[in-house]
Parts: structure tokens; C-alpha cells; sequence
């Protein structure tokens, strides 16, 4: 008990104590430096301004700016910024990174899915419309009721596969249920003479029985 309660052994028991003491101090006061803690930057609008001038504002600021997305907005220019994550007024520390979606200079393109002639005019409308695409009034044609016979573009037919920009409004050619008289098949009654009426069937030859003489035989 002696040795345990001696001045060297409660010399380094209290050093040890101080060490733990200071690192843990050392560690808080260092991380708050080292993140800068209690600081922060308010997320300027940058909706509406262009790439360049919002890459010069935020390089004002210390953040970066990185484009993670493009759409089209036809009414904005392009290049113009349409999105932002953080939002505006978001606390950020310096050298943080706001991701922006950017309008893009032209539509863009949608390859036409398997429709034309494939599909009922419900199914390719609904197709057409989760794309994205606007549709005029169907045009009708010859062929089987709301059966999908073509698609035509600013006056052209399109096929499948065409890549069609997402603003240009789409026309279905389906059918109306019904055929062109021109088209359908003409019948004609038939028409007989006196002869054929009184023609009677003719009649079958008998046949002529043959016996066949036995094997060995002359």
C-alpha cells in the first residue's frame, strides 16, 4: 500500500490525467480550426444568370461550380442556369461544391418507340406523352379501328427509331374502323344458261371386270 500511495506513482497517475485532459481539448479546438466551425456562406440565387456570370460569383465567394445536368426551357437561353443544389441562402463552408442543371441550346432528341403498326392509339399516346412528347388530334386513315398506322412530324411520316426533338408536335395516323369502297372487292352473280339447267350429268362407264388366272397356271 505503501508503493501504490507513493509520490511517484500519484506524480504520474496526475501526469497521465493532464495528457488526456489537453489531447481532448487539443482534439475539439483542432477540428473546430480544422472545419472551420461556426462559419458559413449563403448559397447566392444563381436561377437565371448565365454559367460564366455564376462561375465568376461563386469564385468571388470561395465555392466551387460544377454542372451535374442540362434541360430545355424553349422561353430561356441558353446556357442559362435552371436549377441549383444547396438552394439559395444555405449555409455552406468555403470550397464547397453547388451543382447546377444549365439549359441546354437546342431540345432534345427522343428516338420513337416501337408504335407504328404495333400498338393501339391509348398505348402509343400514353408512350408518347411519359416522353415527354405534345400530340395533335389523331389523323385518320383506312385500316383497323385506333390501330396506329404511322406517325407523321411537321409533315413528314417518321418511323421508329427516328430521333424526333421533344418540342415537335406529333400527329398518329390510326384507323377509322372501316374500308374505302373504292378498294373493296366487287361481286358479281353468277349467271346461267338454258343448256347448263338442262344438262344432265353424264354417266360413268361401267367397269369391266378382269380375272386373274392363279400362280403356276398357263
Amino acid at each position: 500500500m505503501g508503493k501504490i500511495a507513493s509520490h511517484y506513482i500519484l506524480l504520474h497517475l496526475l501526469a497521465m490525467a493532464v495528457v488526456i485532459v489537453l489531447l481532448c481539448v487539443g482534439v475539439k479546438y483542432g477540428l473546430d480550426l480544422y472545419t472551420h466551425h461556426g462559419e458559413g456562406i449563403d448559397v447566392p440565387e444563381l436561377k437565371g444568370m448565365t454559367y460564366l456570370k455564376a462561375r465568376l460569383l461563386l469564385d468571388e465567394e470561395g465555392l466551387n461550380i460544377v454542372v451535374s445536368d442540362s434541360g430545355y426551357v424553349k422561353t430561356l437561353p441558353a446556357d442559362c442556369i435552371l436549377a441549383q443544389t444547396p438552394g439559395k441562402g444555405t449555409k455552406v463552408k468555403s470550397g464547397h461544391t453547388i451543382y447546377v442543371t444549365v439549359n441546354s441550346p437546342s431540345s432534345p432528341t427522343f428516338a420513337i418507340p416501337d408504335i407504328v403498326d404495333n400498338s393501339s392509339y391509348r398505348e402509343a399516346e400514353a408512350k408518347l406523352m411519359a416522353m415527354g412528347f405534345k400530340l395533335t388530334p389523331p389523323q385518320q386513315v383506312v385500316g383497323e379501328k385506333d390501330w396506329v398506322y404511322g406517325i407523321i412530324c411537321r409533315g413528314r411520316r417518321v418511323s421508329n427509331g427516328d430521333r424526333i426533338p421533344i418540342d415537335y408536335p406529333l400527329t398518329l395516323m390510326i384507323g377509322k374502323g372501316n374500308y374505302d369502297e373504292s378498294e373493296g372487292m366487287e361481286f358479281v352473280d353468277p349467271t346461267y344458261s338454258p343448256d347448263m339447267v338442262d344438262q344432265q350429268p353424264t354417266e360413268v362407264d361401267d367397269f369391266e371386270e378382269v380375272t386373274i388366272p392363279p400362280v403356276g397356271s398357263e
